[in-house]
């Protein structure tokens, strides 16, 4: 079963039940897909799927950010329980020692060992970790260990 079509039936099951929370958030997702899909005239797969959930849990961290800081604890919340659903839909992300090796294996495979190898390395990892690990953070690590 492809992304969309899971995202689909958990809309079908949200409002058969009731959650209006639950169906608000599964059908904005569902209106941003099919926008790119309209605006580009494609059908996206579940990588570009992912990739549209992926940037809706990074607006929503930075508006909880916003939020607490202009002391809007309420808004936060909201935003907070928007990203618990939105997280359902994405993969287990990986954890830090996972993302070493991989950054290992990475500069290894590459054979970087410098600064100006970064953009091979950084290509490997991406390609390797989509959506399951935060790419600024991975660079960071790289740009520590090519330094």
């Amino acid at each position: 079963m492809t992304l969309k079509a899971r995202i689909r039936e958990d809309m079908i099951a949200a409002m058969k039940s009731g959650d209006k929370d639950r169906l608000k958030v599964i059908r904005l997702v569902m209106a941003a897909v099919k926008q790119i899909e309209v605006d580009k005239r494609i059908e996206l797969d579940d990588a570009a799927t992912l990739t549209v959930l992926n940037k809706m849990v990074k607006q929503r961290h930075d508006s909880v950010t916003q939020f607490r800081e202009g002391g809007r604890e309420d808004l936060a919340k909201i935003e907070i329980e928007e990203i618990a659903v939105l997280e359902t839909y994405l993969p287990e992300q990986l954890s830090a020692a996972e993302l070493d090796a991989l950054i290992d294996q990475a500069i290894a495979d590459t054979g970087a060992d410098s600064m100006r190898d970064m953009g091979k390395v950084m290509g490997f990892i991406k390609q390797k970790a989509e959506g399951r690990a935060d790419i600024g953070a991975a660079s960071t690590k790289v740009k520590a260990r090519l330094a």
